[in-house]
């Protein structure tokens, strides 16, 4: 068996945009990984890597913040500075238009919807981390169904921190 890359090559799923706030530090990174998990109750699992800037803040934050973006020249900026740049070393959010949104988490302004969950476990998986949220907030939601930036537009950037 090699592997399922072959189907795996054939999937467009929406990348998305985590956000956390912890103990005054603010985070964000760009996320290939994330679905609904679960009806009742309605869960959302996001898959962050520990040897990210990210996981580090999530890892202390009560609640984070998830985004889809749309597939513009806002949308292509913000994944460039959230899946192009670490938080070791820039302030992303001195470059990104945000707000303090649900539990103090920054919400983007660009972003095509988003909304907040409260983190109610983790699940370890691989070289990723699951944290399960619990929604508690969310925001309008500007664009179409389908019409948000996918995996295979953003296939060129260079990770601004390895997985």
């Amino acid at each position: 068996m090699n592997g399922p890359e072959p189907f795996l090559n054939l999937l467009d799923p929406p990348v998305y945009v985590v956000t956390a706030e912890a103990d005054g530090a603010r985070a964000g990174c760009l996320v290939g990984f994330g679905s609904q998990c679960s009806i009742r109750p309605v869960r959302f699992a996001v898959w962050l890597s520990p040897a990210n800037h990210t996981y580090k803040v999530a890892s202390r934050a009560r609640a984070l913040a998830v985004h889809l973006l749309p597939p513009d020249d806002a949308g292509r900026a913000l994944a460039a500075l959230f899946g192009g740049t670490s938080g070791d070393e820039v302030d992303k959010f001195a470059r990104a238009a945000w707000r303090p949104g649900p539990a103090g988490v920054p919400v983007l302004a660009d972003a095509a919807a988003w909304f907040a969950g409260a983190v109610v476990g983790r699940v370890e998986g691989g070289d990723h981390t699951a944290f399960l949220l619990d929604p508690i907030g969310d925001g309008p939601a500007r664009p179409a169904p389908g019409a948000v930036l996918g995996l295979h537009d953003v296939t060129d950037l260079e990770p601004g921190h390895p997985a």
